[in-house]
């Protein structure tokens, strides 16, 4: 890697929550956008896009009883058309117009309202924007939406998925700041694990600690945490933690999704027990070079499919086998996987201030993966670890 490579901590703490200023640069950009795109206004139903642009930061949104709905207008401040239980909780927030129902009301669960909201905003182009394309959904009923778009039939519906990838792609320096706090704390968690596990322990007695080391040290939640191992090697890497007990010769991967104030870290290790195959040390060495080639890769102006290619030109000059995973990484931060997607496809360009996960991964003998994953900031000199990097050779746990 570069000397732009990073292994030092992150500094203090980051405050929680942001200043307004924060949501008036987010709010800014996305109306400029608009107005190139020509947008009334767009409307936003899911928990990231409503936080982005309110800072309401709530577990609630675990229910899935209640619907909740963001307008931002081409002029103006975010409107925001909540269920009554969340109105002193959105009103501590920057946000001063907030319209309420009370929900839950399956017979017109907010949609009488939203749709007099939006109907009543100024209108310039007749155009409303609504996530619709890859990675989004809609949260509220189909038949509530279906509803909601007889109401507006006077406006053309246009997916504006789009826009939001590209607003929420380039992170700003407080967004980083928590990124990076999340990533170091999960990689000081990281490298205690080998003093904390042994064999004869199971993947979920292991996993377990390690939630609750990282949950000691500061983080938030764990809700992405998973195992794999096998004699020698693993063959899958989006289950457990199961029960098997880790036995001398296995090989174990763990992953962690982990948050510090709404924001995600996402990347992994592996562990070997005893004797390992000079097969499973060349496969990890082969992973580790791979991140080093899409580390070197990333800098601005160079696309995902650039990044994709140095690794996967690693990966089978090393004797990788294929990769079934179907992407090597991918953008992060209020969400644990964000677009766009590391593609030998996907020709989006990078920019300063782009969080990526680097991800090469590869099968290496029939029924064996390596997968390894590193966290970077895109900045103007190159790329720069988030995480700390990982062992260069394949931890042996005795």
């Amino acid at each position: 890697m570069t000397a732009d490579r990073n292994t030092s901590r992150a500094s203090a703490t980051p405050p929680r929550g942001f200043p307004p200023q924060e949501f008036e640069q987010r709010l800014a950009a996305a109306q400029a956008q608009m107005r190139a795109q020509r947008l009334d206004a767009l409307l936003l139903s899911t928990e990231p896009e409503v936080r982005y642009f309110s800072g309401f930061h709530s577990q609630f949104w675990e229910s899935p009883t209640r619907p909740w709905f963001l307008i931002v207008p081409l002029e103006g401040k975010p409107v925001a058309v909540i269920p009554e239980i969340g109105l002193s909780g959105m009103a501590a927030t920057w946000l001063d117009d907030i319209r309420t129902w009370p929900a839950p009301r399956p017979e017109d669960d907010g949609i009488s309202l939203l749709a007099e909201t939006i109907t009543a905003l100024s209108r310039r182009y007749g155009r409303l924007g609504v996530p619709m394309g890859h990675e989004t959904f809609l949260r509220l009923p189909l038949q509530d939406f279906q509803k909601l778009s007889t109401r507006l039939a006077a406006l053309e519906i246009i997916d504006c998925a789009p826009l939001i990838r590209q607003l929420r792609f380039i992170k700003s320096p407080a967004e980083i700041a928590r990124i990076h706090h999340i990533c170091d704390l999960a990689s000081a968690a990281f490298e205690n694990l080998p003093q904390r596990m042994h064999s004869g322990q199971s993947e979920r007695e292991i996993c377990q600690d390690f939630r609750m080391d990282l949950l000691r040290r500061g983080a938030d939640n764990s809700p992405y945490l998973i195992s794999g191992s096998g004699p020698d090697g693993y063959d899958n890497i989006i289950m457990g933690p199961s029960d098997r007990i880790i036995e001398q010769g296995d090989v174990l991967i763990i992953d962690t999704g982990t948050t510090f104030d709404g924001y995600f870290c996402d990347f992994d290790r592996n562990f070997a027990f005893g004797k390992v195959s000079d097969l499973t040390r060349r496969a990890y060495d082969t992973v580790y070079r791979a991140t080093d080639a899409g580390f070197a890769a990333a800098r601005p102006g160079a696309t995902l499919r650039d990044i994709w290619v140095a690794m996967w030109n690693i990966l089978e000059a090393g004797g990788a086998l294929g990769n079934d995973v179907g992407r090597m990484g991918h953008g992060l931060g209020m969400q644990l996987t964000e677009g766009p997607s590391v593609t030998d496809r996907d020709d989006t360009p990078l920019r300063p201030g782009a969080v990526l996960t680097l991800e090469p991964g590869m099968t290496y003998a029939p029924g064996k993966q390596m997968v390894h994953e590193e966290n970077i900031i895109i900045t103007e000199n190159g790329a720069r670890l988030l995480s700390r990097r990982a062992s260069p050779e394949l931890p042996i746990i005795s």
